[in-house]
């Protein structure tokens, strides 16, 4: 396994365990946060203090998003993944993304959209992924993020998610069987009684 792709699994673990740790609630937004401190914040990889700063954080990570390179927008799309405040604008500057050949920043973007937003347009891309992308381990990040990640899903849309995974095994998809286990462990969930 490649150093970098383990280094980013150990830190999103560690950055999901402070998530279960911290609201996912926003602080109210406040007067507008200077650029370079967010900035600054986003590369240190500061959530909690990110999200300390409220909402009003979210324009400008937008605006940081869409001047940055390819290695700076990694960081901003990890830092949407961790606040997992809806943001269509936030949805707006990641989507272009998801079919980025950088390996780094389309991984950590599947993972951002669904903590952005619960349209299902978003759902539709990473099924799409998941079901066709040439890249295998892109297909199992879709996986993994259509799994858990799709923080916002109403009942209604979980029930279409599960359709779209029930439809997309049913094709003979070609899946690693990590992606099958993903997928399952997915749906398992609400196939369960009592």
């Amino acid at each position: 396994m490649p150093a970098i792709v383990l280094a980013r699994r150990v830190a999103g673990v560690l950055l999901l365990l402070n998530l279960g740790q911290v609201s996912l609630s926003a602080a109210p937004a406040g007067d507008a946060v200077p650029a370079a401190t967010v900035r600054t914040l986003v590369s240190q990889g500061n959530i909690p203090a990110l999200r300390k700063l409220g909402t009003s954080v979210l324009p400008v990570m937008v605006q940081l998003y869409q001047s940055a390179g390819e290695a700076d927008r990694a960081s901003i799309a990890a830092a949407f993944y961790g606040l997992g405040w809806k943001s269509p604008e936030a949805k707006r500057v990641l989507t272009p993304d998801v079919h980025t050949a950088n390996q780094a920043l389309r991984i950590q973007v599947q993972y951002a959209l669904g903590r952005v937003s619960s349209d299902a347009d978003v759902v539709d891309v990473l099924l799409d992924n998941m079901q066709n992308d040439a890249n295998p381990l892109f297909r199992d990040k879709a996986a993994c993020a259509l799994a858990y990640d799709q923080i916002h899903l109403t009942e209604r849309e979980k029930v279409r998610l599960y359709d779209g995974l029930i439809r997309a095994r049913s094709r003979g998809t070609s899946w690693t069987p990590r992606t099958i286990s993903i997928a399952v462990r997915t749906i398992s969930p609400s196939t369960r009684t009592g």
